[in-house]
């Protein structure tokens, strides 16, 4: 029978839920108009004043659900019924009593003028009781349904608070007790709970009170944390609040802290991309995506499919990366055709088929590889794949008529210290060149800095590290870098596509650089902890530095040149640099191949040096200066 009411009554429809609400104080209006009338002339049910003021009481019942539906104080969820919401209750109780008085003064409705300002505090009283009633009432129902496991809350700070009042919601653990190393905190009442001192947890252990203990001290250290798991681990079983970084990786109780932002680690506002434009240029269109299971990739077909293409083909060369994001589009697809095709850019047959048979309107292309050191060791892989992947895709493109090609660039492609840098500048060098020979295809570069949470960017390694305790590793003090969040940059993309003209280089205004240092220590207090250095030696964090890295400059650059020219988004620039010619663009890719062809790594170096502007071949002799 419980099991039942308590199913009906938690399944209820919302409206019916509110209909019931706004029901019930509807019919709390008379009675607390009665229990007044009492109240100020001294009688229980004072009938001949309660006829005289039935004008006041049909005025009240009027302007109620006017009140009650602009305070919305019938959507109020009982379950988490709390201070606002008990706030809400006292001025819609004011609005009725002032209300109310009035109308009696100035239409003489009948009753004693100090009779609505106590129907408004008799009100306020009645609604609030029902609804902490109510919660009390589900919760018992709750607690009768489901096992509950009483539990100690340790720390009686912000953290406990919010845990104990999360708590209070939750089927499966019950807060029974509060304890604080605090004294000018023991015996408080916290919600109810009495704060006591941490002693008394053996003594609630051993009469049954509690069967687990929760460390709600995010911020002290954890050799303070370690020590109360120590001291009081063998009563019960201790589980300790997750820090931020925790959180952040999906453990623990994410529901009663806030999980760190990428946005918290820029020293700048996110830069609204949101535009029409996006729409129009997507919708109703065939959307190819090389690279469609890559961080950036795989954001691009989300954003694109928000646009409501006709179809998104997924190109990807990793099986589990593309099974991934086929699996989740399809979760998200209502009218949007998916396709998926796994294969590489360098494969011409197979990229001008997937082209020609699916009609594409739009190619995104995201494939590359990025990460510097593995690509400063594997030159000719990373040559082949970026500069000579590109090419096949773009003429391929342009042989079956696609309307738009967007290459995504990296600002490691402006004077690069690195073969990743360089085969992205190359790359460019490459679209520039095909779109003097297109009449049918739009060719575009969008070029951007460090991408947050990107797989092989420094955050997801910094999370890593401060979980498992440090320390986190930088290369140099000093280097610096550009940051701008997924979504950012796969905004960017798309917007870039709308706006392009043919041959543009679209760069991002990403604020000024950061020191990545800088970053470290931020994520490091975001995550509720402190760094560990000379001037904080009992810290939780330490920061070493491990020198930079073959293929690493100190800063990175957007721009080639100084030239730049607007766009119909104030943060968005095209570039305005120098082409090669045709010819010459010719004549590095022949010698590129022949070096692939006969793995002459030491000719590919010399030919980069030769055609990509700043390209030093040592990124450590370069000291990350242009």
């Amino acid at each position: 029978m419980e099991n039942t009411l308590y199913k009906f009554l938690t399944h209820l429809p919302r409206r019916w839920k509110i209909a019931v609400l706004f029901a019930l104080d509807i019919a709390l209006i008379p009675v607390a108009l009665v229990l007044a009338l009492g109240l100020r002339v001294g009688e229980w049910i004072a009938v001949d004043w309660i006829k005289s003021s039935l004008p006041l009481l049909i005025f009240l019942l009027v302007i109620a659900p006017l009140f009650g539906w602009f305070l919305s104080v019938h959507k109020t969820k009982l379950q988490s019924f709390g201070n606002s919401d008990s706030l809400k209750i006292g001025l819609f109780a004011a609005c009725l009593g002032i209300s109310g008085a009035a109308a009696n003064w100035m239409f003489g409705l009948g009753a004693p003028r100090t009779v609505p300002v106590i129907f408004a505090f008799i009100f306020f009283v009645l609604a609030s009781y029902f609804r902490l009633a109510a919660q009390w009432f589900l919760a018992w129902l709750g607690g009768r349904r489901f096992k509950t496991t009483p539990v100690a809350v340790y720390g009686a700070g912000a953290a406990g608070l919010q845990l104990v009042f999360a708590l209070r919601q939750s089927r499966e653990i019950r807060p029974v007790a509060i304890v604080d190393d605090n004294p000018s905190l023991q015996g408080v009442t916290i919600s109810g709970l009495n704060v006591q001192k941490p002693e008394n947890l053996a003594r609630l252990v051993e009469r049954g009170k509690i069967k687990r203990i929760l460390l709600a001290m995010p911020s002290v250290s954890k050799q303070r944390q370690s020590e109360i798991i120590k001291k009081y681990g063998d009563l019960c079983e201790i589980q300790a609040l997750p820090s931020f970084i925790e959180l952040m990786a999906g453990e623990g109780l994410v529901e009663s802290l806030r999980a760190v932002s990428l946005d918290d680690l820029m020293e700048r506002d996110a830069v609204a991309l949101n535009a029409p434009e996006i729409s129009n240029a997507y919708s109703g269109k065939s959307v190819f995506v090389s690279g469609a299971g890559g961080s950036i990739g795989s954001e691009l077909c989300r954003q694109v499919l928000g646009a409501n293409p006709a179809k998104i083909v997924l190109f990807e060369m990793s099986e589990i990366a593309l099974y991934s994001i086929d699996r989740e589009l399809r979760d998200l697809a209502s009218s949007v055709e998916i396709t998926s095709v796994l294969g590489s850019v360098c494969d011409q047959r197979l990229v001008r088929k997937t082209l020609q048979d699916h009609r594409i309107d739009t190619v995104l292309h995201a494939a590359a590889y990025k990460h510097v050191p593995l690509v400063e060791s594997n030159e000719l892989e990373g040559i082949r794949n970026n500069v000579f992947g590109s090419k096949v895709l773009a003429e391929a493109a342009m042989a079956v008529g696609v309307k738009r090609f967007i290459l995504v660039s990296s600002d490691k492609a402006v004077r690069p210290a690195n073969i990743m840098g360089a085969t992205k500048r190359l790359a460019e060098l490459v679209i520039q060149d095909l779109q003097t020979k297109s009449n049918t295809t739009n060719f575009s570069t969008v070029r951007f800095g460090n991408v947050m949470g990107s797989s092989g960017s420094v955050i997801p390694l910094f999370r890593e590290q401060i979980a498992n305790g440090g320390p986190v590793t930088v290369t140099h003090k000093d280097m610096t870098r550009y940051f701008m969040t997924i979504p950012e940059a796969a905004r960017l993309v798309l917007l870039a596509g709308s706006f392009a003209e043919g041959g543009d280089v679209f760069v991002l205004d990403m604020g000024k650089q950061i020191k990545i240092v800088d970053m470290a220590e931020r994520l490091i207090n975001l995550s509720g902890l402190s760094i560990k250095d000379q001037t904080n030696p009992n810290g939780d964090i330490e920061i070493i530095f491990t020198g930079i890295r073959p293929g690493e400059k100190l800063y990175e650059e957007l721009l080639v040149g100084d030239n730049t020219l607007p766009t119909p988004h104030d943060k968005i620039m095209r570039a305005q640099e120098q082409f090669l010619s045709h010819d010459e663009v010719e004549t590095f890719l022949s010698g590129l191949s022949s070096a692939i062809d006969t793995s002459d790594v030491k000719q590919a170096r010399q030919l980069i040096a030769k055609w990509v502007e700043g390209y030093s071949g040592s990124a450590v002799e370069a000291g990350g200066q242009p």
